[in-house]
């Protein structure tokens, strides 16, 4: 039956970590806290080793924690980040996405720096500091840096945060067998998107939203044993699904995936994992996608897609992983379009308090369509924030989750 508006304000008659508060995806206070307390000490991926591909060749990339970091090849092939910010007046340092710098000049007063971060070169450093401030002083801030599984380049801001291979655990252990080879990036595009950034990793999260994708509905979920599955969960917010079979010819135009599978998997085979905070990586027969969220507010959320193929390959096998890839999740694909549509619907419902609560309480034995995941990840976000998504503005009550 319908509800009236007190009835429609209550809490849920349910476990507190069985829904969550809207106000965790429209508070600008909490966003700004999530910020410091959950990206700026997790492990984040800034970009592929592949974007990388020889000395000097950097690429920028606007940290999910609000930060403006520099990722970098040095002449000794070692990969590091810095703040992309010079010590002097703060300046940016450098503006494009991608290029290749020998040295690194500011615009501003010309101060240049090398790909270890030490600077080289202050104009005019004996005249005007003397001897009270010198290129020894002047530094960049450098990042933590590491390149760990199937080529990608992870960067952490805390410096006393735990290791990634700490971080990380055995999230990615379905996934070693079939990225352990070479790979690099074949396609890589940026949506903008009106909703929060959770709001984007949640659907990456539950498979219970495969009801509101056409292909997947259709080839999925028809699937033998698709509901079945069970959720694997881990430690620091992660989690996975076993994997399953995909039978891509009964969407109508489509061939079976029975060609070029990845290393290790059956015709047809999806594996997915999921990263805390904001990284899924999915491997589905022939190609590899990796999507990454970096929020910009609230309600404004950069996504970054890349595909990825086997470093080498035939130009055929390319082709068809390139076509298999954005089927999906190209610009022009099915399933992106569709997800934006209901993050998007989401959060326009969220922003001035119409939706109070989101619902999280599908049971199901960790089978496919449980929530489990879910409750993971606002599990391991309420421990980070110290304060409970079912009640973000109750910082005491933590305690008692």
């Amino acid at each position: 039956m319908s509800r009236n508006a007190a009835e429609w304000m209550q809490q849920p008659k349910l476990p507190r970590s069985h829904f969550v508060d809207s106000r965790i995806y429209t508070d600008d206070a909490i966003f700004r806290e999530e910020q410091q307390k959950v990206f700026n000490k997790s492990w984040i991926i800034g970009c592929h080793e592949s974007e990388l591909p020889g000395a000097f060749d950097y690429r920028t990339f606007h940290h999910p924690g609000g930060t403006p970091l520099i990722i970098v090849r040095g002449e000794d092939n070692v990969v590091r980040s810095f703040y992309n910010v010079c010590p002097h007046r703060g300046n940016t340092l450098l503006y494009d996405p991608v290029g290749n710098a020998k040295r690194i000049t500011c615009i501003f007063h010309s101060w240049s720096f090398d790909t270890k971060g030490n600077c080289v070169d202050i104009t005019r450093e004996e005249q005007g500091f003397q001897k009270r401030f010198c290129k020894a002083d002047a530094g960049l801030r450098e990042v933590r840096t590491q390149i760990g599984f199937g080529g990608f380049v992870w960067v952490n801001l805390d410096d006393g945060a735990c290791t990634l291979e700490e971080y990380i655990g055995d999230a990615l252990g379905m996934l070693e067998g079939h990225m352990s080879m070479p790979l690099e990036v074949f396609h890589y595009h940026q949506v903008e998107m009106r909703a929060n950034w959770k709001q984007w990793h949640e659907t990456n999260m539950e498979d219970y939203h495969n009801w509101g994708h056409v292909v997947n509905r259709t080839t999925g979920m028809q699937a033998k044993g698709h509901f079945e599955r069970k959720w694997i969960l881990y430690a620091n917010g992660h989690g996975s699904i076993d994997p399953m079979k995909i039978d891509y010819s009964r969407y109508k135009g489509w061939e079976d995936r029975q060609d070029q599978n990845l290393p290790g998997l059956r015709p047809g085979e999806l594996r997915v994992v999921d990263l805390f905070p904001n990284t899924t990586i999915i491997v589905r027969a022939t190609c590899i996608r990796i999507d990454t969220s970096t929020p910009i507010g609230p309600s404004h959320t950069l996504l970054e897609y890349r595909g990825l193929g086997i470093k080498g390959e035939p130009a055929a096998e390319r082709a068809l992983r390139v076509r298999n890839h954005n089927q999906f999740w190209g610009p022009f694909g099915r399933n992106l379009v569709e997800d934006v549509v209901f993050v998007e619907a989401v959060e326009e419902c969220n922003r001035d308090g119409a939706a109070k609560y989101s619902v999280v309480s599908r049971r199901e034995e960790m089978k496919a369509q449980d929530d489990a995941l879910l409750r993971h990840f606002h599990g391991e976000w309420s421990k980070r924030m110290g304060r409970p998504a079912s009640n973000p503005v109750n910082q005491m009550a933590i305690a008692a989750e």
